[in-house]
């Protein structure tokens, strides 16, 4: 946690302000390891105050290396009023995260607001070795689960039935929970990316894609596997065959110092020179939260570090036809990428 507030703490002159506001959640948790519906945390150069209402005191309490400090759990007067009593003005928020209707209360409680976006965020963009040991850990379970969805037969149940087994599976694993809710396309639903599994029931010759993770004290992991469920015509064949190429081919580039647009131009250069359009963005990162820094699409600007770590999800899909998505979960290094998702990516059948 310390070394943590103290490169938050370096960010401060540069933002221009004394102090800084820490609001989202996940954030909290990333700095203190305090986990609450209602919590913020205040750092300046001397002090991390970890704010909350009487509901969580007593749990506040036992965080190590942080003054307590119980406010009303409205956020004003309780948060707003308080700060406007401890912090040196000016003090930075978190813009991307803090309502416009609670910045207005830091306003009228005579706080000096800066806003500041993805600070915290760009911090838990590099992982520790026991951030990292969780997410492989949550990426062992996935393969597992994987592993065992092979032996099912999926032929004649719904995409529902099918993301239902998939969320046990990886609670009999031994996850604390999945990481988002599991994704099931089959036939033409695999040509939609973010597909909500339905009533749908599944096919003969036709893909399935399936996009799973874990969590793991918190942390997340997260692939896509597309299947087949018998012989597939020749232009969805065709589809796999040029992701596949065009997710190698990208992986093969990952690691520190490589640009993040550039990794996606190579998937995307690939894609496209098939004839087919590119839906997404290469990938993300993961850590605390399944969508995380630094982001691999066009938009993106800066390299990869080490110790991030991130997706390689390339998709081709032909609408209403079905679809195809590979997806490794890797840790990034200063020689290339330590790929996490150990599921094979050759076409696999399921019954």
């Amino acid at each position: 946690m310390n070394t943590r507030v103290e490169r938050l703490r370096s960010e401060l002159e540069g933002l221009g302000v004394a102090s800084f506001l820490v609001s989202n959640p996940v954030n909290v948790r990333y700095l203190t390891g305090f986990e609450s519906s209602n919590a913020f945390v205040l750092v300046n150069q001397k002090d991390v105050v970890l704010m909350t209402d009487g509901r969580y005191a007593e749990a506040a309490r036992a965080v190590q290396g942080v003054d307590v400090a119980v406010v009303e759990r409205d956020f004003l007067p309780g948060v707003a009023g308080h700060l406007a009593e401890l912090a040196a003005a000016p003090v930075g928020f978190e813009s991307d995260h803090l309502t416009v209707a609670r910045y207005a209360d830091l306003l009228t409680a005579g706080v000096e607001p800066v806003p500041a976006a993805a600070v915290p965020l760009t911090l838990r963009a590099v992982k520790e070795p026991g951030e990292l040991e969780d997410i492989r850990r949550a990426a062992r379970i996935v393969d597992d689960v994987l592993a065992g969805l092979v032996d099912e037969s999926l032929v004649g149940r719904t995409e529902a039935q099918v993301a239902w087994w998939i969320v046990q599976e990886i609670h009999d694993e031994g996850a604390d929970d999945v990481s988002f809710a599991p994704i099931v396309a089959s036939g033409p639903n695999a040509a939609l990316p973010h597909h909500h599994p339905g009533g749908r029931k599944i096919g003969t010759d036709e893909t399935v894609v399936v996009d799973l993770g874990a969590r793991v004290n918190g942390y997340c992991s997260d692939c896509t596997r597309t299947f087949a469920t018998g012989d597939l015509p020749d232009d969805l064949q065709e589809a796999y065959a040029v992701c596949q190429a065009a997710q190698a081919a990208a992986l093969a580039e990952v690691r520190a110092g490589a640009d993040l647009r550039g990794l996606d131009a190579i998937a995307r250069m690939e894609i496209e020179a098939s004839g087919n359009e590119v839906a997404h963005g290469l990938g993300h990162g993961v850590g605390l939260e399944v969508h995380e820094l630094p982001v691999l699409r066009p938009t993106a600007a800066g390299a990869l570090a080490p110790g991030n770590v991130v997706t390689v999800e390339p998709g081709v899909y032909l609408s209403g036809r079905g679809g195809v998505r590979i997806e490794d979960l890797v840790v990034v290094t200063e020689k290339g990428a330590e790929v996490l998702s150990g599921f094979t990516k050759d076409l696999t059948p399921l019954n």
